[in-house]
């Protein structure tokens, strides 16, 4: 099976020295779908911020086989969808049309094969309705729907979700699981929602100060109660 996620050595600290990161090794293969748990400043989101190049910590990062490096970003930037946790990270453009339309636009597609990948990936997250509104207007849980637009809209190879169901009600969480149910893409999903995990991903990588406690099946992994009470899961 094909790697499409390389980790070899991952070190990274802060600017203020804090280590973040300590000796991460870690393959994911093409088609997995790998829960990335572990309490609050485990490291979750600075490892996927490595994944497209907006990190770069003392290690060797390859990503389809690409290593991380200026040359190559643009191609990985195109093949791995990173949605943040804060979805005001990610929305900038006056409307939701124009945020899901910024990436097609600059894979420089077509007026039609950008309006037609819009109002794709606006249907998958049930957005639609959304098209003409500026995302400043929406609430929390519809800008993080309107986020992970902006990257399916990009069709990626991998996609990187940092809590993709934090603050969404139940109806749309549901759907979020299962929309990620019917993704063919390689997945990595760092978050809290141990449920979201059980339903969706074959494989848990538990983060905790910043190195790997343990990489297993899911429902090894989430059937130890002294390991998640050990690392405040």
């Amino acid at each position: 099976m094909d790697k499409a996620i390389e980790i070899r050595n991952l070190n990274y600290s802060y600017p203020d020295g804090t280590a973040a990161l300590c000796d991460i090794n870690l393959d994911v293969f093409a088609g997995e779908c790998v829960g990335l748990i572990g309490p609050n400043g485990a490291g979750k989101s600075t490892l996927l911020l490595h994944l497209n190049g907006i990190l770069r910590g003392d290690s060797q990062v390859k990503v389809l086989d690409l290593a991380i490096k200026d040359k190559n970003l643009p191609v990985i930037r195109s093949k791995v969808g990173l949605v943040f946790q804060d979805p005001d990270n990610q929305l900038f453009m006056p409307t939701v049309y124009d945020d899901v339309a910024f990436g097609p636009i600059n894979m420089r597609l077509s007026k039609d094969e950008v309006d037609l990948s819009v109002k794709r990936a606006l249907v998958e997250v049930d957005m639609s309705s959304a098209i003409k509104r500026s995302p400043q207007h929406l609430s929390f849980g519809e800008k993080k729907r309107i986020s992970l637009a902006t990257v399916l809209s990009m069709k990626p190879e991998i996609l990187a979700l940092d809590e993709p169901s934090s603050n969404l009600d139940p109806k749309h969480r549901r759907e979020l699981i299962s929309l990620l149910q019917t993704l063919k893409q390689t997945k990595i999903i760092a978050t809290h929602d141990l449920q979201l995990v059980l339903e969706i991903c074959s494989r848990v990588v538990l983060l905790d100060k910043g190195s790997i406690i343990c990489d297993g099946k899911t429902r090894d992994v989430l059937s130890n109660k002294k390991l998640l009470d050990d690392h405040s899961l």
